[in-house]
């Protein structure tokens, strides 16, 4: 699974469903995300050993093809925008008044500084497609009764995991935790919900951390200031032209 961003992005949110395999329960928790268009105030922050760094970005998302996202703050780095359409970025750096549509070979550059990839912007869909599901047991996530489920790659699948592990709790099916394993195996990402509350008539864990388990004191995590589910947003806010404007 790509890490369902950004930033997605962002919002580890499915109904309440009776669901019986693991396919079940990832793909009708992708059809309900694909089906909300939201807008969102989010608050991402860089944690690293020697210093922290705080990002406010406004997101648009239409669907899984469509999200627009534009930093507010910092200053130096307010008025870039980001647009993802389908498979491909582009970025608009206000400092030089420029369109850049990212190569392949920037995807697996980190993204924003983060902890996310470039990648883990477009391959949100994925998780569905690429990958077979085994539904392991349940265990308990911070109190709550999950369904534990394994993804394996199909063969040949253009993915960058050698396998996921993913915890989705029984009762609201939301998303709280998942383990990102290299093709040897060894972990190497592992992503938390947390704070789990109610924000727009919707239960939804508000912080998703990121934690490289291979870097001390490093992690970058995203905090929901506020979500607008269902919002009726044009087609048109998705275009190179729009991102220059937006503010």
């Amino acid at each position: 699974m790509r890490y369902f961003l950004i930033i997605a992005l962002l919002v580890f949110f499915v109904p309440k469903i009776q669901a019986q395999t693991a396919l079940e329960i990832i793909q009708k928790a992708e059809e309900n995300f694909r089906a909300s268009d939201n807008i969102a105030e989010i608050k991402m922050t860089l944690v690293r050993p020697k210093w922290t760094r705080e990002m406010v970005m406004k997101s648009w998302n239409k669907g899984e093809k469509n999200a627009l996202i534009l930093v507010k703050a910092p200053a130096r780095d307010k008025g870039t925008t980001f647009l993802k359409k389908d498979n491909e970025i582009w970025n608009w750096l206000p400092s030089v008044e420029k369109v850049v549509k990212l190569p392949p070979s920037m995807m697996l550059q980190s993204w924003m500084g983060s902890d996310f990839t470039n990648d883990d912007l477009v391959r949100s869909s994925s998780i569905i497609d690429d990958y077979e599901h085994e539904l392991m047991g349940q265990e308990d996530i911070d109190g709550l009764n999950c369904h534990k489920i394994k993804l394996i790659p199909k063969p040949d699948a253009p993915v960058v995991w050698g396998s996921i592990i993913t915890w989705i709790s029984v009762e609201d099916l939301l998303q709280l935790k998942s383990e990102f394993y290299d093709e040897d195996g060894y972990l190497i990402n592992v992503m938390e919900g947390k704070d789990v509350k109610e924000m727009d008539g919707r239960l939804i864990p508000a912080k998703m951390i990121l934690t490289p388990v291979e870097e001390d004191g490093q992690q970058t995590i995203i905090e929901y200031l506020s979500i607008d589910f269902d919002a009726d947003i044009d087609d048109g806010m998705f275009s190179t032209q729009q991102m220059k404007r937006i503010r």
